[in-house]
């Protein structure tokens, strides 16, 4: 009975109230995005040039990869994992020291760079010694985005990636 008087050009507040009430509820279902959704003024993440040398060593490797956001908010990367090692941690380069970092910001318009000589990822105790071919998939957590999933390819030791890093 409701919806019909709601219908009834008789009766226009009820019909006003009902239409506010479903406008509002919109608003509501718009404003609210799964895990790792993002909206103009939201973080907006995406992986690109990920790489990691071969690594010499059986038991330790290096990995470089450029996070861009192109959203409007600023995010945090605050871990990085992989069924490749029991381990990734984050490390930056100041005057020639690497030091281990718990986060790194991945700031709005713009990108978080992993390159050889300065911010870099350090995979330890790796199961297995990747070999120049091989993909290694990771998993990059944020501190406000869903994660994402990245492949990262295996290049020679030597591999120099036109990006620069």
């Amino acid at each position: 009975m409701k919806a019909r008087n709601a219908g009834n050009p008789g009766n226009p507040g009820k019909r006003l109230a009902l239409t506010g009430i479903a406008v509002a509820g919109a608003l509501a279902l718009a404003g609210c995005g799964g895990s790792g959704a993002s909206g103009s003024s939201g973080a907006e993440l995406s992986v690109g040039a990920s790489y990691m040398p071969q690594p010499v060593s059986a038991d330790m490797a290096a990995g470089f990869l450029t996070i861009t956001n192109r959203g409007g908010t600023k995010d945090e990367l605050t871990s990085v994992t992989s069924d490749s090692a029991g381990e990734i941690t984050m490390h930056e380069t100041n005057g020639g020291a690497m030091e281990e970092v718990h986060s790194f910001e991945v700031p709005a318009h713009g990108q978080l760079v992993f390159k050889s000589g300065g911010n870099h990822l350090m995979f330890e105790k790796l199961k297995h010694r990747p070999e120049q071919g091989d993909t290694i998939t990771l998993k990059l957590k944020f501190a406000e985005s869903g994660p994402l999933t990245v492949e990262m390819p295996v290049k020679s030791a030597t591999y120099n990636p036109s990006t620069g890093h």
